[in-house]
């Protein structure tokens, strides 16, 4: 068990690489985060969103925990994301995070995924999403651990 993330795009940018490793040495499994990047097309619009969803769901097995992060999707606190990570994590079951390229992902990820997250309203850099996907990761587990991390 291990949380996996697919994104679209280009590799980590070295600030974002710090930042990640800051956060990921800290992760324990099954809480631990593995970063698999998938090129984005060539194509624009919704040929592009067409063709970046089927690289992305041919990578995920039908019983993993897919949480796909979409500007549209549910807002959670952190406890919150805590307790949606820690359900399939205590099942057994993988949890792959999806993070779309510049025009999302097609229906058929949407209708695939388990849980659709929403980091915010606002839209953010896929490079700094990715931090951001980290710490809060980080975060969720020390939630579930209740270490102190986490202040309320």
């Amino acid at each position: 068990m291990s949380i996996r993330v697919l994104a679209v795009g280009k590799k980590h940018e070295s600030w974002v690489s710090e930042g990640i490793e800051r956060y990921a040495k800290r992760l324990k499994k099954p809480w631990d985060l593995d970063y698999q990047l998938i090129p984005h097309s060539s194509r624009q619009e919704q040929a592009a969103r067409e063709e970046e969803s089927g690289r992305l769901l041919a990578k995920i097995k039908p019983d993993e925990f897919l949480v796909l992060l979409d500007e549209r999707g549910k807002m959670l606190s952190s406890p919150g994301l805590a307790t949606a990570l820690r359900k399939p994590l205590d099942a057994g079951k993988h949890v792959t995070v999806v993070i779309g390229g510049a025009y999302g992902v097609d229906a058929s990820v949407h209708q695939r995924a388990n849980l659709i997250w929403s980091l915010s309203e606002l839209v953010f850099p896929h490079q700094l999403v990715r931090l951001m996907l980290t710490e809060q990761v980080y975060r969720a587990q020390e939630i579930s651990g209740g270490g102190s991390y986490h202040h309320v």
